[in-house]
């Protein structure tokens, strides 16, 4: 006796190629559970930026498959390096929530996070330098952007 499986797990199209993957669902799980009803991670300065950069570290890494789901999903993402919002739109879980998994997993030594310098991003010369390097760029007929 044969079973079918569901309609998603057809066996392609007529030449053989796969299927698109489902997307995946997202948590059913209310997300203060997640965070154990925490709205901060508890730290007494300003919130996480959703730019800052997050990496996995070599003991996070190492700790991977003792760490319990969404918190394993954030390490194993943070192989390459990712900015916040990239991390809670790839995760399909609220921006604040992964906030506050990310200080817990960077508090545990599981994850770095690099905060932009914020110096920087409100100097006028920074903003000047890269207006002009984009006008420096050719378009697609090799003539210069205008420079007025």
């Amino acid at each position: 006796m044969s079973v079918v499986g569901p309609p998603h797990e057809a066996a392609g199209d007529a030449e053989g190629s796969p299927e698109p993957e489902p997307r995946r669902r997202a948590p059913a799980i209310r997300p203060f559970l997640l965070t154990t009803g925490r709205v901060s991670a508890g730290g007494t300065g300003p919130p996480m930026p959703v730019e800052a950069q997050v990496v996995s570290t070599s003991a996070g890494l190492l700790a991977l498959h003792s760490l319990t789901f969404e918190h394993q999903e954030i390490v194993a993402a943070g192989r390459r390096p990712l900015s916040l919002a990239e991390l809670a739109a790839g995760l399909r879980l609220h921006l604040n929530v992964v906030r506050v998994l990310v200080e817990d997993l960077r508090a545990a030594g599981h994850l770095a996070v690099h905060r932009p310098n914020t110096a920087i991003a409100q100097d006028l010369s920074v903003l000047r330098r890269v207006i002009d390097g984009l006008r420096a760029v050719p378009d697609s007929r090799d003539t210069l952007r205008d420079t007025s």
